[in-house]
Formats: structure tokens, sequence, C-alpha cells
């Protein structure tokens, strides 16, 4: 028996959603795929809706707020189909990027879930909110169908102690719970047994680092499928330089600007996530329009981009210290899978760990799950399509059974 999964997931600037029709081993077909980009950003973005059997359905237009671009969706069903109401949905699964600690595992949302997903919103600023959105224009649209939010967080609970715990007063550890977290997980989840089975190696005799690199990107050292080190922390701001934002910085940034421009710690938390990373960097937070820059001759945007690709191949050499073996190096996520530049610059200078780029297999217009190193490397380099939706739509299920 088929069960139909409708999967949203809202992120800081896009929404991505499938409708899926899985059986009882969480395999099935895609009934629809689309997505929205550029969310209130300046200029226009594009809805791309693909029914699994009808034409593609594409609309462009500037989509200012998620609630906006969440309609458009549910139009795009109703237009070219399928329906919505005709798939009798079995469920809808969110996204959601911050379980913090109250949420280690998928869960059925009702009011007091969501209300307590509020309180959470200032551990994930750029995500949480929208994903809010998405499942309050889903309940109020489908309020007979049950809903379940699946965590970003929840694969990170195997971080052992020495890799979660932050080296702060004991107070801000017991009390706030201050320590890492992590985030991507379902990403990293499905990228990581993916990889396995591309390596024809099962799950617990794997070791990869997995490179989600999108708007918002991170580094997850994955041994025997459990994580055990991840670049984000307490909130999704630590780590690889982003879109938006920073990543790693030192902790005296925020004290200091208080101190000789006046900032407060809401302001500078507030610049750190939406006014820095390749924006503030660049003036833009998509690496396509920073690579063009960059081709044109701004300097600005070729440093932008050599800071970002460096950030990552620090965090390779040091993910591959922790996993001390590394059967693969996987690229994922939008830019991941996309972007054959990054892939290189990432990786230039590891010749010496095995792993090595080969250039014609890394350019080729091939898609889907591949290799891109040289034949022979000794760390195979692969780009593994992400499908966190899937992911998210097994875990929903789980967590109705």
């Amino acid at each position: 028996m088929t069960q139909a999964v409708l999967v949203l997931n809202v992120g800081s600037s896009s929404i991505k959603y499938q409708l899926l029709a899985l059986d009882d081993a969480g395999e099935g077909d895609r009934l629809a795929t689309g997505s929205v980009d550029r969310i209130g950003e300046k200029g226009p973005g594009t809805l791309r809706h693909r029914p699994a059997d009808a034409s593609a359905w594409e609309r462009t237009e500037v989509f200012a707020s998620h609630e906006q671009a969440l309609d458009s969706v549910l139009e795009a069903f109703r237009s070219a189909g399928p329906g919505l109401d005709a798939a009798e949905l079995t469920a809808i699964g969110h996204r959601v990027v911050h379980g913090g600690s109250r949420f280690t595992e998928a869960t059925v949302l009702d009011d007091d879930v969501v209300g307590t997903l509020r309180e959470l919103n200032p551990l994930a600023p750029l995500h949480n909110p929208p994903n809010i959105t998405g499942i309050e224009v889903a309940r109020k649209a489908f309020p007979g169908v049950p809903q379940v939010a699946v965590f970003d967080t929840a694969f990170h609970q195997s971080l052992p102690p020495s890799a979660y715990t932050y080296a702060v007063p004991r107070e801000w550890r017991e009390r706030y719970s201050v320590r890492r977290y992590g985030f991507h997980g379902t990403s990293h989840a499905y990228v990581s047994r993916r990889a396995a089975a591309f390596l024809g190696q099962t799950v617990e005799e794997t070791n990869v680092i997995v490179l989600h690199l999108g708007n918002g990107a991170s580094v997850c050292a994955v041994e025997g499928g459990r994580s055990v080190e991840t670049s984000m922390g307490l909130t999704p701001l630590e780590g690889l330089v982003m879109g938006t934002r920073s990543g790693d910085l030192d902790p005296a940034v925020p004290a200091y600007l208080q101190r000789v421009a006046g900032l407060d710690a809401e302001a500078v938390d507030r610049e750190l996530n939406r006014s820095s990373g390749l924006l503030g960097l660049a003036g833009s937070n998509d690496l396509r329009d920073v690579q063009k820059a960059a081709e044109a001759g701004d300097p600005d945007a070729r440093l932008a981009h050599e800071v970002y690709c460096h950030r990552i191949r620090k965090y390779i050499g040091a993910y591959y210290a922790v996993l001390g073996r590394v059967d693969a190096v996987v690229f994922t996520a939008g830019v991941g899978e996309n972007d054959e530049r990054t892939r290189v610059l990432s990786t230039q200078g590891l010749e010496r760990l095995g792993i090595r780029v080969d250039p014609v297999r890394n350019a080729a217009a091939e898609r889907g799950e591949r290799a891109v190193s040289a034949p022979g490397a000794q760390v195979p380099v692969l780009v593994i399509p992400t499908d966190e939706e899937i992911e998210i739509a097994r875990q929903t299920l789980a967590a109705l059974a």
C-alpha cells in the first residue's frame, strides 16, 4: 500500500517541495516536484513545478515573502496538478532546522509543538521562522491531514561529548543548553548512505566527509553512518562561509564592535546572519552572481570565492584528521552538485592526502551520482545529489507509525 506525503522544505530564501507516494519500505514514486528561489531578494524569482505525468509549470515573479511563495506553490498544484485533494494525503512533512534539546526526533505537530518551535527562533533566526510559516500555511490549507516536523539537528545527536561540548562556563552549558547541535542533518544522513552504496560498501564500514554547499553550508564527518563532527554549532551561523552568514568568527568581535561602533548584541547578530558571508564580501548572496562578477574583473567577488573555498578546504583537512581514514569526500546541494570551480578550488593542495579532482570528469555535463576524482585516486571525490525530501517523507511516516 502506498501513502502520499507532501514534503515542504522551506529555507531562508527558497522552498523545495515534493509530493511522494511511498510504499512500506519507504520507496516509491515522485508525483510532483518543485522549487521557488530568490524569496525576499531583489529581482524576480522562479517557481518551477514539475508534475510526473503532465507538462512543467513555471512562473517568474518577485516573491516578497514566504507566505506569497507558498500560496503560489498551492496554486501550481491546483493549476498543473496533481490535485492535492485527489492525492488523499497521508501526511505533510516539514523540515525544521532547529529542535534544540527539546526535539531529538521527528514529531507530530500540534498547537503546543508549534508554540515551542517559536521559542527556538533565536537559535535559527533565518530558518525557523520560515519553517513555521510553512507549517502554519499547510495546517490552515489541510486541517485534517497529520503534519510532522523533521529536524535538521536530529542526525547529529550521535556527536560525542568531545565534539559537541563548548569550553564555556558550566551554567551556560547546563542551564541554557549551550552546545553544538549541527544542522542539515537530513541531507548529511541521506548523502552519506548514498555515498556508501556508490562505493559498494556498507554504511557501517564507510567514513565520509560530506560538504553540503548551498545558500547555507555545512560539513559533516560521518563515521560508520554516525555524525561525529559537524561545522555548524549552537546555531547555523558557525562554520563555512555562506550566502549571508559569516561562518567562523573570533567570538570577541561582537564585544569589539560594541566598544568601537556602538552596536548592541542584537545588531551584530543580525548583521552576521543577514549581511555577511558572500553578501558582505561581494554584494550578493548568490554564488552564481559572485562568479559572474569575478569573471568580469571584480576583485571583491574574486576574493569572496577564494575565501569561500579556503574555508571549505580547511575543514576537509580538519575532518580528515578527525576520521583518521576517509573513504570519500562528497559534494552535495546546489553549489556542491553544480559548481565545478568550487569543487576544484576547495580541493587544491590536498593531493598529499589522496584527494585530487580530475578536470575532465569534474567539468562533464553529467548529472546524478558520480565520481569527479582522478582515476585511481586514494580518496574518491564524489558528487551525490541530496534528497532531503525523501528523507523527510520517510521520517514523517515513521513518526506516524
